[in-house]
């Protein structure tokens, strides 16, 4: 039962891991503000601090290409 427990705690810190690579960022769109998503969750209610409500997702500047087949 040890080694269950085991287990179970690093699983856990595998999900905490891949959290934390991918950070998703959002922006107001009255004021242009950047927020992180685990700052939008500590709020108790998801609202930008010059009050608009409306938010957008920054894209990563990563390209991706496809080959053609």
């Amino acid at each position: 039962m040890v080694e269950e427990n085991f287990t179970e705690d690093s699983s856990d810190d595998q999900m905490v891991l891949e959290e934390e690579k991918f950070d998703v960022v959002y922006e107001c769109l009255r004021c242009n503000v950047q927020v992180s998503l685990i700052e939008l969750n500590r709020l108790p209610e998801i609202k930008c601090i010059c009050g608009f409500r409306v938010f957008t997702k920054i894209r990563p500047p990563i390209v991706k290409t496809v080959k053609a087949l």
